[in-house]
């Protein structure tokens, strides 16, 4: 996941992040992006049961928006994709920012308690965990 310098944090817990892959052939790569696309489903279900009836109140919402308002941040300030966007002559502006959540929210300086689910998550963009124990070894 993409590094949010200025916050010393992961823009997310994982998933696949590439950009001009064409190695080793672009047929390589897309039936790679295939057998991705189809363990997406699998691996959602049970997520989805696990966590169907979890509480979701205000607390919860106001943590989602948070979380997109850093979306907004990272995408404005880091991604490459939209700078480059944003920096194209003729550019339409609004095509660019429709990627962006309708709803987001900014605290100035807002920390979660580090007991919090909010706090425990914090915690693990800023220092990531290697989750299927893969980093560090090559090709």
């Amino acid at each position: 996941s993409a590094l949010f310098v200025k916050k010393g944090e992961k823009r997310g817990i994982g998933g696949i992040f590439f950009d001009d892959v064409d190695y080793p052939s672009q047929e390589q790569a897309f039936g790679f992006v295939q057998s991705c696309a189809n363990a997406v489903i699998p691996s959602y279900i049970p997520l989805v049961a696990k966590h169907k009836d979890d509480a979701y109140g205000h607390h919860e919402r106001e943590w989602q928006l948070l979380r997109r308002g850093r979306y907004v941040e990272f995408n404005l300030i880091y991604d490459r994709g939209t700078k480059f966007g944003l920096y194209t002559p003729g550019a339409r502006y609004e095509s660019i920012l429709m990627s962006l959540p309708l709803s987001a929210k900014w605290m100035y300086m807002h920390v979660p308690e580090e007991s919090s689910k909010e706090g425990q998550l914090m915690s693990v963009l800023k220092n990531p965990r290697d989750w299927l124990g893969i980093e560090g070894k090559t090709k």
